[in-house]
């Protein structure tokens, strides 16, 4: 590879003490570097932490001591969400360190003269919380030398094949290709540099965003690996709510801890109303309250309707509704399958064999919003060119609401979606073949082999409706679901994705207020380790 001369001084400048420190200084003027220009600038933030420092300080000095807290940041948007969280941690008495990796963008190398650069900059902002908080670049960090533990190293590559399939949507890695090898050597760096700074600087607990993908997935594993107690979190909807898991993926969204701290309460009336409301506006493809996604692109036309679409007569309707592959809700949930397409694949094939059922396969809808990535539209066809006419295929982009297929179907197929859940709300049978959050709960059908998957299957098909939930099961997935919307998460005050519009509703001495503690506490008690109370009712 022919390299120019100007990456060839950058080399030579990266190699000299403190050049690319000075060049930043110098020419960049002390401002954004390179893919932190734009809107990836920390210039808000910058902006915003004179005053945030003096409110945290205040609230500080009226605080009692609290823990020693490390939290781990890297990107933009993460690094104000995590600075944030940080001067409020401060603020509460909490002694705060805050990590970072100097990193703008994960798909996208950068060498190492530029990589300096972008460390200075992110220095010189999050160093505007000192004293009241510790800042520690991993960048420049003394990196542990020796071969990584097995435990380590196998993360460091399951880390990096789920980033590729995550950062491209599509199962098969290309281990040859750039993105991968980046992958590889970032996660490998933040190993090991992780490995060397929790060894020296021990906290009482680290706190991680996500857990499961990036370098945050790395920090993870590494805190685990060192038995240091760790909190995760991540946001979905609804709006001023984060999902929390202690030690584990916040992601997998384990919820048998909460579930059995619930299931005994009595599932209210008003309750169930409200349930339903937030039903109808998913099934009707609209917003509701303060849940941010739309689940249908179209609203419901009926069950007349969707017969005569799809050309549907009296035999049996089974309805298999794949994830949209990429989703964090389908990477490493495997339990007997290799991947969600070989599922896919091996259901397809098996009712090629069974003209007496109809096959419904709902593609995602979300799947359209994405260009790019494999399409599980694609597997199908892959599978079978021509399909037989009773095995219907309704693309992403099909006008056709997915709530009108349910209303018809006598047996649900899924991998992790939560369609699978409601369906078994209508009392409809559903096989979930995947690790999701409500598999396991008493009222789905819960393979754990091929096997036993394609024998279930049979024993359902021969009569779908001995298998129809019962009251009791129906019930209990209408109270599971509801606690699930609308308790699982916790109280707090900044989504990531609408951070400085949350700002301006909770800035930061109305959440370090009277306010903001009586909403907020118990969240910011849960985040620095006290265990998660989940019978707690807010």
């Amino acid at each position: 590879m022919i390299v120019s001369a100007k990456e060839r001084l950058k080399q030579l400048l990266a190699s000299i003490p403190n050049a690319a420190k000075v060049y930043w200084r110098v020419v960049d003027g002390g401002g954004p570097t390179l893919h932190f220009a734009g809107h990836n600038s920390l210039e808000n933030l910058k902006n915003a932490l004179p005053g945030w420092c003096v409110t945290a300080e205040r609230a500080r000095n009226e605080s009692s001591p609290g823990r020693d807290v490390m939290i781990f940041g890297t990107f933009r948007y993460w690094l104000e969400h995590t600075t944030a969280l940080g001067l409020t941690l401060s603020g509460l008495g909490h002694n705060v360190t805050l990590t970072y990796l100097p990193y703008a963008r994960y798909k996208i190398p950068a060498s190492s003269f530029d990589l300096q650069r972008q460390d200075a900059y992110v220095w010189d902002v999050l160093n505007l919380t000192s004293p009241l908080i510790q800042v520690t670049s991993l960048y420049r960090y003394p990196l542990f030398r020796g071969a990584l533990p097995e435990q380590l190293r196998l993360a460091v590559d399951e880390i990096s094949l789920r980033d590729f399939q995550y950062s491209l949507k599509v199962e098969d890695v290309d281990r040859e290709g750039q993105l991968y090898r980046l992958r590889v050597e970032r996660n490998e760096f933040a190993a090991r540099a992780a490995l060397a700074c929790l060894k020296a600087n021990r906290p009482q607990v680290v706190i991680v965003p996500n857990g499961s993908v990036l370098e945050y997935g790395v920090l993870y594993h590494v805190a685990r690996y060192l038995d240091i107690p760790l909190v995760t979190y991540e946001f979905d909807e609804p709006e001023h709510r984060v999902r929390l898991a202690q030690n584990n993926e916040v992601m997998r969204e384990d919820t048998d801890e909460f579930w059995g701290a619930q299931k005994d309460r009595q599932f209210t009336m008003k309750e169930r109303e409200s349930l339903k409301s937030l039903l109808a506006a998913r099934q009707h493809g609209n917003i509701w309250k303060h849940f941010s996604i739309k689940f249908q692109d179209v609203p419901r036309q009926g069950e007349e309707h969707i017969r005569g679409e799809l050309g549907l007569d009296a035999r049996p309707v089974v309805l298999l509704a794949p994830n949209v592959f990429g989703d964090s809700a389908t990477l490493s949930r495997q339990i007997f399958t290799n991947s969600l397409s070989e599922w896919l694949e091996r259901t397809v094939r098996y009712f090629t064999n069974r003209p007496d059922i109809q096959l419904v396969i709902r593609i995602h809808p979300s799947e359209s919003r994405f260009p790019y990535g494999t399409s599980m539209s694609e597997v199908v066809e892959q599978t079978l060119p021509t399909l037989p006419e009773h095995i219907h295929l309704v693309t992403a982009e099909a006008p056709i609401n997915t709530y009108d297929i349910m209303e018809i179907s006598d047996l649900g197929l899924v991998y992790t979606t939560t369609v699978g859940m409601e369906m078994a709300m209508s009392g409809v049978p559903v096989i979930v073949a995947g690790f999701t959050h409500y598999r396991g709960k008493g009222f789905t059908l819960d393979p754990d082999s091929w096997d036993a998957y394609f024998e279930l299957l049979d024993r359902v098909l021969a009569a779908p409706a001995e298998y129809r939930l019962t009251e009791g099961q129906t019930i209990d997935a209408w109270h599971y679901a509801y606690r699930f919307f609308f308790e699982f998460t916790k109280p707090f005050p900044w989504h990531l994705l609408y951070f400085w519009d949350d700002v301006k509703e909770w800035p930061l001495d109305r959440v370090l207020g009277e306010e903001g503690r009586s909403l907020f506490s118990r969240t910011f008690q849960y985040l620095t380790g006290e265990p998660i109370d989940w019978s707690d009712r807010e």
